[in-house]
């Protein structure tokens, strides 16, 4: 029934505007003209500057009929085009697909395909690939090349445009505008999920504006923050920090490889205050070499969201003068949307206790309205006591608003009103939850979804293999790695080496197993593979 609440107080311009995080860089180039934004080696960038460029994208892409529904995918490293990127493809209403560098020609030329790409802007590094894919992809983009003037590359020229030159095509004042709809797509970002074939998971303006506000809180962000880029920008958006940093008018320090020395260099040198990355980038910072080590005259924040850090590395993270956050969350949640939010008395706990609270995933974001472990088949939520097993599921304004031409794999994430993450953990009694295994036999090494699937598809494709399963093998550098159990033909002298070598022709190196069993398969009566027995078997080996 209505009430005076609802009469004659609807919305206007004056009270209602659409949701979006390009608005943060419009202020920030509005309010700090002349602070840096950006640094890429010897290149600085103001947040004027920043608005401009990404202006002169919006401009040059909607001359060359760029608009609302369109793709712009983009192959590029963590350089300032991915950054204008973020902010100019959306102010066109175009939406952004950052491609994973790591991937191999056929994923790439299936994703130009899925997502209908009209224009691509690729970094000549990544050339070899880059030209494989766009032969065997249906669709014809128009293809932008970056050269990066700090860090020149010999990679072959693949379009008729330098990004420069697409640039100089557009207008600095370009009169860019608002999304019709805060719900409208604003990026599209493939997971591998389970499948050979990835998905393309759909970001909205909203959650993007939300999550990007969301890493302020919970990193404690400051004002004019100093952020290294260690964590992959392809990667869920980077987390959606490339929006985040606009909201404090921090300053993004450009980073093109995660090595040793350049990683301490920019700390030290930039006064960095918070990075991200998976284990493999804390193991970097550890194995530097004395030498390359800087002294560092304030505490550095670090956020990983990959298995919990042991007791072990976080002490040395913290002699090496570094705060470590545990983070959780999926490419279909806008990355991390869980935070292990430390409590000061938990401090005191001795080893054992302490390392168990460090091992928990923890509570939901500010940003997202529901975190829950539930029975998937009856939907109601499992007891907090921390041994009850359930799937973890997420509801909020920062979940995905689904995937790309996928309806039936749409409908299943969302069953019953959650999205279901596929994996599963337990609710302890004070609200933080805590993963205990992954129900569609994800590998997540170096930070990176690996579809088990995948591997063994490439595998089984062999001549000499008659049987293969592959499962996650824990690794103190990566975190896991892919372990593949073979069973070969009867008669084939195949070797491990084989195998592997088979694997790195066929599919990107990081998917590759790095470790091979020749061994019976263990399966139940119905013929069906026993995983955790593998699992268990992998530990060992």
């Amino acid at each position: 029934m209505a009430t005076a609440y609802d009469r004659d107080l609807d919305k206007n311009p004056a009270n209602y505007q659409q949701l979006t995080p390009l608005a943060f860089l419009e202020r920030a180039g509005s309010v700090f003209p002349d602070h840096t934004a950006i640094i890429h080696g010897n290149a600085r960038t103001t947040y004027a500057d920043f608005y401009a460029r990404a202006r002169r994208l919006a401009s040059a892409l909607a001359k060359r009929g760029i608009g609302k529904g369109d793709t712009v995918s983009v192959m590029l490293a963590n350089t300032p085009p991915m950054l204008e990127a973020h902010y100019g493809v959306p102010m066109t209403k175009a939406v952004l697909n950052t491609m994973n560098t790591r991937l191999d020609a056929a994923i790439v030329a299936f994703t130009l395909d899925h997502a209908e790409t009209k224009v691509l802007i690729t970094d000549r590094e990544f050339a070899p690939t880059v030209k494989e894919a766009l032969a065997l992809a249906k669709v014809k983009p128009l293809v932008i090349d970056y050269d990066d003037p700090e860090y020149p590359q010999d990679g072959e020229r693949l379009g008729e445009l330098e990004y420069e030159e697409l640039l100089a095509e557009g207008d600095p004042d370009y009169a860019w505008s608002m999304p019709d709809d805060e719900w409208d797509a604003i990026s599209l970002n493939y997971t591998s999920g389970t499948t050979g074939n990835p998905k393309g998971v759909v970001y909205h303006h909203r959650g993007a504006y939300l999550l990007a506000q969301g890493n302020v809180l919970t990193g404690s962000m400051k004002k004019h923050a100093v952020y290294l880029w260690t964590l992959p920008m392809f990667h869920c958006n980077g987390w959606c920090f490339p929006w985040t940093l606009s909201v404090i008018a921090g300053t993004h320090v450009c980073l093109r490889q995660v090595r040793q020395k350049p990683i301490w260099d920019a700390i030290a040198d930039h006064h960095v205050t918070h990075l991200c990355g998976a284990p493999i980038v804390m193991a970097t910072i550890l194995n530097a070499a004395p030498e390359d080590k800087r002294a560092l005259d304030h505490t550095v924040e670090f956020f990983t969201a990959a298995a919990p850090p042991p007791e072990a590395v976080l002490a040395a993270m913290a002699d090496n003068g570094f705060n470590v956050t545990h983070l959780y969350g999926l490419t279909e949640t806008y990355g991390p949307a869980v935070v292990n939010d430390w409590k000061a008395d938990w401090d005191a706990l001795e080893g054992p206790a302490r390392a168990a609270r460090k091992a928990r995933q923890g509570v939901r974001y500010a940003a997202l309205e529901a975190l829950s472990v539930r029975d998937p088949e009856t939907m109601e939520p499992v007891p907090a006591d921390g041994e009850t097993i359930g799937e973890v599921m997420f509801r909020g304004n920062v979940v995905m608003k689904g995937y790309l031409k996928n309806p039936d794999a749409s409908r299943e994430a969302f069953a019953g009103g959650w999205f279901h993450s596929g994996d599963l953990g337990v609710m302890h009694p004070d609200g933080y939850i805590q993963l205990k295994d992954r129900s569609k036999d994800i590998i997540i090494s170096g930070g990176e979804n690996i579809s088990s699937i995948e591997v063994e598809d490439v595998i089984y494709k062999h001549a000499e293999v008659q049987a293969v399963a592959v499962v996650a093998k824990p690794d103190d550098k990566w975190g896991e790695t892919p372990c593949a159990f073979v069973e070969a033909k009867p008669g084939s002298d195949v070797t491990a080496d084989d195998i592997i070598a088979w694997c790195r022709e066929h599919m990107a190196h990081f998917k590759c197993p790095r470790t091979v069993i020749f061994a019976d398969l263990p399966k139940t009566s119905t013929g069906k593979v026993q995983k955790f027995v593998l699992r268990e078997m992998a530990k060992e080996a």
